[in-house]
């Protein structure tokens, strides 16, 4: 899934002091490297998480993987002080939390029953829901040109789900909404971008996720066989791995730059789909995904124009 970009903007003073973000280093081709290498292991994790999905409930499956992200992420900030799991925000991190945690819940829940890179090409529509979302959450105006680009994006989801179609089937829908909530994500992400340390908010997204997802499993437990539980830690590790290298490869280099380089996710999906299940994405599959893509770089490149006239007119 894509990622935020977090604005850059002094944060207010504050008695307890608070670790910042590292200082970005430009560095276009170590960005590109990052992003790559992390889509290896983004889409190495829904891989996984497929083949456990034909014998173990998604909730399972994602309550597996984010134990894993929190013990992960409470190892990184820990050694940081308890100041670094103290939000300035805490109601939002709640929010991110559980909007993170139900986008994996629906994107795992999809790999059942769809290839992987049906599921993964629907899922980065999230960019066209974060333009609407922009407007009642973010007060943002959107012009003709992100409408245009939403309205493209939404015929290459059409085109990969094709409803009413001989095979269509509702699981398809389940991508979509997991970029929705997803979209969600992004937008609580950029409202705390400048006031929040990325791994105070990684922190909390892992532990709300756990907390939720343990509330959750009564309703869906059944007993794991090692194997299992070996397989969701693999899941849990590997995301996490992913999110971080694509985190890492923001501070070298643009979202502008790196987003062409982040839909290769895409080919990894394909390639994963198809040496593990023996599935190649079909024409319309492709087809779709050009359209996607497309809109969603022309969206970057728009944001883009935004944040520069932005600053341009300071």
């Amino acid at each position: 899934m894509p990622h935020p970009v977090p604005s850059e903007s002094p944060p207010p003073a504050e008695p307890t002091p608070r670790p910042e973000p590292p200082p970005r280093r430009e560095n276009a081709l170590r960005g590109i490297g990052l992003v790559l290498i992390g889509g290896i292991f983004l889409s190495s994790a829904d891989a996984v998480s497929k083949v456990l999905a034909a014998s173990v409930p998604a909730l399972q499956i994602t309550w597996l993987r984010y134990a894993a992200f929190s013990l992960i992420m409470l190892a990184v900030a820990l050694p940081g002080g308890v100041a670094v799991l103290k939000p300035r925000r805490p109601a939002l991190q709640l929010l991110r939390g559980i909007a993170v945690t139900v986008s994996s819940i629906l994107f795992v829940s999809a790999l059942k029953y769809l290839p992987i890179a049906d599921a993964t090409a629907t899922s980065f529509i999230s960019p066209l829901f974060v333009t609407a979302l922009s407007i009642p959450l973010l007060g943002e105006k959107i012009g003709w040109r992100r409408w245009t680009a939403t309205m493209i994006g939404l015929i290459g989801v059409l085109i990969v789900v094709r409803p009413g179609g001989a095979g269509f089937q509702p699981a398809a829908l389940l991508p979509a909404l997991s970029a929705a909530a997803w979209a969600f994500a992004l937008i609580f992400t950029r409202m705390m971008s400048a006031t929040e340390n990325p791994v105070t908010t990684l922190a909390w997204s892992a532990v709300t996720g756990f907390l939720l997802l343990s509330l959750l499993q009564p309703f869906s437990w059944q007993p794991l066989t090692a194997e299992a539980i070996w397989l969701g830690i693999f899941i849990g590790v590997a995301s996490t791995i992913g999110h971080w290298f694509v985190i890492l490869a923001f501070r070298h280099a643009d979202a502008s730059l790196l987003a062409p380089f982040a839909y290769m996710q895409l080919l990894w999906a394909s390639l994963f789909g198809f040496f593990l299940f023996a599935v190649l994405p079909d024409r319309f599959t492709w087809l779709g995904a050009v359209f996607i893509t497309g809109s969603g770089l022309y969206t970057a490149h728009r944001e883009r124009i935004r944040a520069r006239n932005a600053v341009a007119r300071r």
